[in-house]
């Protein structure tokens, strides 16, 4: 079995950044284990602070890279790319599971694969390379990570905001709203 420093060095690698053990450990930190190993603090700080590094550094890209875009369509797309499914998938891509305390009890669930874990997780790993290194950093980290999936949103357009889409479709055929 790998040691929790070997792992913990593994993520930081594919993260692209060095963070502090114990700040990666609080960004990795569930709520199920904190509770089942005393009350220790949870990642849900950082999550909110990821959050918000992540919506600003999407935002600013999307802005950006998209000046003709109406405000409607730059949320749509900002929308999607920051989406608890996509953010699952970016942590799926880096194996982000693999390093999240979880409780006994979420962990035998498959915790490590839900995406609503993953996705806090990922943020709270953006708000501590936020907490770590600033606002460059932290930009450079969700452009690299995230970027990706900011570039793919551009080409996919209104069809990643499924319920929009749909209500626009309804609207075009003279279909009532869909409930």
């Amino acid at each position: 079995m790998t040691s929790p420093s070997v792992a913990a060095g593994e993520l930081l690698r594919t993260v692209g950044v060095d963070i502090d053990p114990d700040l990666l450990v609080l960004a990795l930190t569930h709520r199920s284990f904190a509770f089942e190993n005393g009350g220790l603090p949870t990642n849900e700080r950082l999550e909110f602070l990821g959050d918000s590094v992540l919506g600003l550094v999407a935002t600013e890209k999307l802005y950006f890279d998209h000046p003709d875009l109406p405000e409607g369509e730059l949320a749509k797309m900002r929308a999607a790319s920051v989406s608890q499914r996509s953010l699952a998938e970016v942590a799926r891509e880096i194996d982000l599971g693999a390093y999240v305390l979880l409780g006994k009890g979420e962990s035998s669930s498959g915790g490590a694969d839900k995406d609503s874990i993953l996705c806090d997780a990922f943020e709270a790993v953006l708000g501590a390379v936020f907490v770590a290194h600033g606002i460059e950093v932290a930009r450079q980290t969700v452009l690299r990570l995230v970027g990706p999936t900011l570039d793919r949103a551009a080409h996919s357009g209104k069809a990643l905001d499924w319920k929009s889409s749909l209500q626009e479709l309804c609207s075009e055929r003279g279909l009532p709203q869909p409930v």
